[in-house]
């Protein structure tokens, strides 16, 4: 049986900032016949929950893992290396999962695919993706962006 990672909140578990989840049957459509390997790399990285919202200032989830970029809460503190943590423990799970394939929340600072906050906290989107996405896709894993979330 084929592997894929899933965030886990879009699997029903209130790991989100808000501690909140956002499962759907979507969600649950895309995953059919699939193992699935449900991870947050938020609070793999050692982040409570509920938690301060975080952006990424300075460039995407790429530009952080070249150094570039950070992580910031609306607070002003910098948690780039929680989310460099947890990212790498994301890829430590999909690998030791046999994932090829990750189903991520799409706009977050970790899991975001193609859009991200901007870092104004003022719910505005540019192009690129979060960290763990990033991370994952430097490493062959195909990264896509959960559907109708």
């Amino acid at each position: 049986m084929e592997a894929i990672l899933v965030s886990a909140c879009l699997r029903g578990v209130p790991c989100r900032f808000d501690g909140q989840h956002k499962a759907s049957s979507g969600i649950e459509d895309a995953v059919a016949g699939r193992e699935v390997v449900s991870f947050c790399p938020e609070v793999a990285g050692g982040l409570a929950t509920p938690r301060q919202p975080a952006e990424l200032v300075g460039g995407d989830g790429h530009d952080v893992l070249d150094g570039t970029a950070r992580v910031v809460e609306d607070t002003g503190r910098d948690v780039t290396a929680e989310f460099m943590d947890g990212a790498r423990r994301a890829l430590v799970a999909a690998r030791r999962g046999g994932c090829t394939e990750a189903l991520l929340m799409p706009r977050s600072p970790s899991c975001g695919r193609g859009a991200v906050y901007d870092g104004s906290f003022a719910g505005e989107l540019v192009p690129g993706d979060g960290v763990t996405a990033a991370l994952l896709e430097r490493n062959g894993i195909a990264v896509r962006p959960a559907p109708g979330v």
